[in-house]
């Protein structure tokens, strides 16, 4: 066996992916120093409670409770806490120590990203966090090192494996969204307070970490547009099944160029797909993230979002990378995040919508709304009407409208949505959703 030198892994949490990642460690040690050119040993793990039951049974006399003393023993911090605090603390006080940090903590990249990094810099210590955007999926090295030559133009992911079961179950068997949200819960999918997946914020973490790296330029989470899932019906699942879309909850990060040069948008909202695009065929509680890029053209990343032995894999990944910088010396590889493109608000992106009205069935609507349409410079490009049969005892009957429109600015067409809204012709807006990938 080769003597190779040692160096310290404190492990900071215990839960799903802690428990692997200390088991795989513990398991695989002498694989792992091959791979690394180091010995990975396992200093101790920190948690609140040591006597907590367990997924994983690993050694009593790895806990701590005093993540301080362990943290600044170490050569690799890795951090699986979650949250912000004590986790960004925690992450500091290693950088300070002068040891390299892995998480997966996507709620701190995006909020404190900029600091953390910053601090890394100053002492000459390196981030890892492949495991922070999509499980498993290896994004974060193709979008920091392979693509770092050239211009990415747009990312499009499923990043969220929650909704996406949601959606897929929705539109695979007709169901309503509460049930199967709450078969999600009972089977883990998603946790007992679901807000976080369900309204986009977990997503929204995601797009802006990714939009950081793919455009060079820092995203604050509070510029990310983010929309959830919740109002979406079996009803509109059905009427996307009959144009030839499926919904999915997207993360869409976009290079903009106009007269006034280059910006960034980024989002979060659930879109209409088409069938026949890569992402349609995403299904469960899968991820995949799509990147077009102006030299290596269009590129798909698929596999595994969430779990904690494909979570662990990831972040295994980033460890035996801080262990060879480690070996190799010198100091980390910092975040490029010198572009500084200005970010802008949803209204500037160029995009096309699908409505869905009820409306009165005389003669003269579709005349109404497509002037409404048009006073924004909104063009209509699809109109699919079906008469709702009128319930006894009323005597004025509806229609069901599905607009498609032409592309237009959001701002336009958010516009146009609310005076279809306000028109006296317009019994309902059923729903409003924007087209992706065509």
């Amino acid at each position: 066996m080769t003597d190779y030198r040692r160096l310290r892994v404190a492990l900071l949490g215990a839960g799903a992916v802690g428990s692997q990642v200390a088991s795989l460690l513990l398991k695989h040690g002498d694989e792992l120093a091959d791979r690394a050119g180091a010995r990975l040993e396992l200093a101790g793990i920190a948690v609140r409670n040591p006597d907590a039951p367990r997924d994983v049974e690993l050694p009593r006399e790895l806990y701590t409770t005093d993540p301080e003393a362990l943290i600044t023993s170490a050569d690799i911090v890795i951090e699986l806490m979650g949250g912000i605090e004590p986790a960004r603390s925690h992450i500091l006080l290693g950088l300070g120590s002068g040891a390299d940090v892995v998480t997966a903590n996507k709620a701190l990249l995006a909020t404190h990203g900029p600091e953390v990094f910053e601090a890394a810099d100053r002492v000459g210590a390196s981030v890892y966090y492949e495991a922070a955007a999509a499980g498993a999926i290896p994004i974060i090295r193709p979008l920091r090192d392979s693509l770092a030559g050239d211009r990415v133009v747009r990312i499009m992911g499923i990043v969220n494996g929650t909704t996406n079961y949601i959606l897929d179950r929705m539109d695979s068997e007709g169901a309503d969204f509460a049930d199967v949200l709450a078969d999600a819960q009972r089977l883990g999918y998603a946790e007992a307070d679901p807000t976080a997946d369900v309204e986009g914020y977990d997503a929204a973490q995601k797009a802006a970490i990714l939009a950081s790296l793919a455009f060079h330029t820092a995203v604050p989470l509070d510029a990310v547009h983010r929309e959830g899932i919740t109002t979406i019906t079996a009803d509109m699942i059905e009427e996307a099944r009959e144009a030839g879309f499926v919904i999915k909850l997207l993360a869409v990060c976009e290079r903009l160029t106009t007269e006034d040069g280059e910006s960034i948008s980024v989002r979060v909202y659930p879109a209409l797909v088409p069938r026949s695009h890569p992402l349609a065929s995403v299904h469960g509680a899968n991820n995949a993230v799509f990147v077009e890029a102006e030299a290596a053209g269009s590129l798909m990343f698929y596999g595994a979002g969430a779990g904690g032995m494909q979570t662990a894999s990831a972040v295994l990944g980033d460890v035996v990378s801080a262990a060879r910088r480690h070996m190799a010396g010198g100091t980390g590889v910092g975040e490029s995040t010198r572009a500084n493109l200005p970010i802008v608000s949803i209204g500037h992106v160029v995009t096309r919508y699908q409505i869905t009205l009820e409306v009165a069935d005389q003669p003269g609507v579709l005349a109404s709304i497509a002037g409404l349409l048009s006073e924004g410079g909104v063009s209509v490009a699809t109109l699919v009407q079906t008469a709702i049969p009128a319930v006894e005892g009323e005597q004025r009957s509806t229609a069901r409208l599905i607009i498609g429109t032409h592309r237009a600015a959001d701002s336009a067409l958010s516009a146009a949505v609310e005076r279809l809204t306000a028109s006296d012709v317009v019994e309902h807006v059923v729903s409003v959703l924007r087209v992706e990938g065509e």
